[in-house]
């Protein structure tokens, strides 16, 4: 599907404060259909009236821009006059204050308490984990050659649970069998808000909502065995997101604020860091199985790169070719689709006026196929991002994770992740999708594909099982 839109931004000429164009007020309840049921539908219709439309929806008035200037003014330059906008603000009822959906100085404190974690000298020093986990996803995938297909989504959600754990945490996530469908309860909660706008009670009997409690009473219980096991181990001398948040929450002077506080963040950090990561990586395999002269390439490189071992960090700059493929899977499926805020004041965003209190929507999937800035948007084409590529495109019209001061803070290790689960599983085998299913993409709080993605598991063009087994024997 090709987004339509204008050309490069162009402010309108000075005068009365202008309003964008969008659909007439009459169009609300289909407007409001598309975002019950429709989401990329209804950014769509948002697109074809250009880079600037205004879309009322009930009480709603939405502004929706789609220009990399529009990006970089509201996310970056004048990020302090915009706070999370719908969606997020609902969904805050479901996770809770963590570092999605908080604001102000607690957003501060909480960057401050678990930026340390993140840093690159620590990420580097987490490879051979990652490394160790994407063998142990080989091993499972392999085990299925010849067998019945197997859900890639649910494989790509362990896994990223898996490095999380380990790598964030110190902690052995598999212990928690529940936590998967826990996370699925409460994310559908976050789009129930959504839709309803957070007028629907949480106590309501509705089935919906019976689910999203007992899963928030198990991921409070999963968040009390964390901490008390990290306690009881080490006690707060760790540097893990764990002993950092101890510490952290023990500041708070009611110590029923800290449990939440704790539960909080930990919830939103890991249903934000798996979910993105598992996203992309299903997206992933499901375009290599349409793209096989891309798979090809991959396995190649692979092969050249790593030979039968597994990777190391320094894996990472070799690896030039699989960088360039999940680039373009974050292109057309950034797994952050949606990026709403709310104007704190008045400001001018491409000419137009938006007064305080509206509501404000950047949408990095129409902004990664503006045709004004990518060439057949819709193709897939990894060679966008060869680094010895001349590209005059602008910073903000490729912003997978985001942009300004709330740019997603484990963006490297997605990548390290990303990509070298990407490399060992091209490099040993090859995905391909059940005849005839499709695959549909569901905008959640990432976009994700619906109902998961069966493929079926076969030796990858060229692998032997002797290679096979001696990496995974370097797994165990």
């Amino acid at each position: 599907m090709t987004i339509t839109g204008a050309p490069p931004a162009a402010a309108p000429p000075a005068g009365p404060r202008r309003v964008p164009p969008g659909p007439s007020r009459w169009s609300g309840p289909a407007l409001f259909r598309k975002l019950a049921g429709d989401r990329l539908g209804l950014m769509s219709v948002a697109a074809s009236y250009g880079d600037a439309t205004l879309l009322s929806i009930g009480p709603k008035k939405m502004y929706f821009f789609n220009h990399p200037d529009h990006a970089k003014h509201v996310l970056a330059d004048n990020a302090a006059n915009y706070h999370k906008g719908v969606g997020l603000v609902q969904a805050r009822r479901a996770i809770g204050d963590g570092l999605l959906t908080s604001e102000g100085e607690l957003w501060r404190k909480q960057r401050r308490t678990i930026q340390p974690v993140f840093q690159n000298k620590r990420i580097s020093q987490q490879a051979g984990v990652i490394a160790a986990e994407a063998a142990t996803l080989v091993d499972r995938l392999r085990a299925h050659q010849g067998k019945g297909p197997v859900d890639v989504v649910r494989e790509m959600t362990g896994l990223s649970l898996g490095v999380l754990g380990r790598t964030l945490l110190d902690a052995d996530l598999g212990a928690f069998g529940s936590i998967g469908q826990s996370f699925e309860a409460v994310q559908d909660q976050a789009m129930f808000e959504l839709v309803t706008l957070g007028m629907v009670p949480l106590w309501a009997p509705l089935p919906k909502q019976r689910r999203f409690r007992k899963a928030r009473a198990e991921l409070q219980r999963v968040v009390d065995h964390l901490t008390a096991e990290r306690l009881a181990r080490t006690g707060t001398g760790g540097d893990d997101v764990i002993s950092r948040l101890i510490v952290s929450t023990r500041e708070e002077a009611d110590p029923r604020v800290g449990r939440l506080r704790m539960r909080d963040e930990l919830v939103t950090l890991l249903l934000a860091g798996h979910e993105t990561t598992a996203s992309t990586l299903s997206w992933t395999f499901s375009l290599l199985d349409k793209h096989p002269e891309v798979r090809e390439r991959l396995r190649d490189e692979a092969v050249e790169v790593l030979g039968d071992r597994l990777p190391v960090y320094e894996d990472l700059h070799r690896l030039r070719y699989t960088a360039m493929v999940v680039e373009e899977v974050m292109r057309l499926y950034p797994p952050v689709w949606m990026l709403p805020r709310e104007a704190q004041g008045d400001d001018e965003i491409g000419g137009y006026h938006v007064p305080a209190g509206s509501d404000v929507l950047i949408s990095p999937y129409t902004l990664h196929r503006h045709p004004a800035f990518w060439e057949e948007p819709d193709r897939f084409d990894p060679g966008r991002f060869d680094p010895d590529r001349p590209s005059s495109r602008p910073r903000y019209a490729h912003i997978p994770f985001g942009a300004g001061p709330r740019f997603c803070v484990g963006n490297h290790l997605g990548m390290m992740e990303a990509t070298f689960v990407i490399a060992m599983v091209a490099r040993d085998l090859r995905l391909a999708t059940v005849p005839g299913y499709k695959v549909v993409p569901e905008p959640m709080l990432s976009l994700r594909i619906r109902g998961g993605l069966p493929m079926t598991v076969h030796p990858a063009e060229g692998s032997s099982s002797a290679s096979g087994r001696r990496v995974a024997g370097l797994a165990g």
